[in-house]
């Protein structure tokens, strides 16, 4: 349940950032060499990539909760 609020969240910060930077293709088309600003192979290798590390970043904390007794956790509260 929390990977998947992460994943969703993690997909609606890479559909944002995809939509500012096609946006913003003519600002940052000076910063590029030999790449077009709207590549798609670029754009979605960059998209999975940010997306792999965001469930990264979410599974390790996930995976070190569920070691936890549940009724350990609650009564050290």
């Amino acid at each position: 349940m929390v990977l998947g609020q992460a994943l969703l969240l993690a997909v609606a910060g890479v559909v944002v950032g995809l939509l500012g930077a096609i946006g913003l293709s003519r600002a940052i088309a000076s910063l590029l060499f030999d790449l077009s600003p709207t590549d798609p192979a670029t754009l979605a290798g960059v998209a999975l990539l940010l997306t792999a590390v965001a469930l990264l970043a979410s599974y390790l904390p996930v995976r070190r909760a569920t070691r936890v007794d549940p009724l350990i956790a609650l009564r050290s509260e």
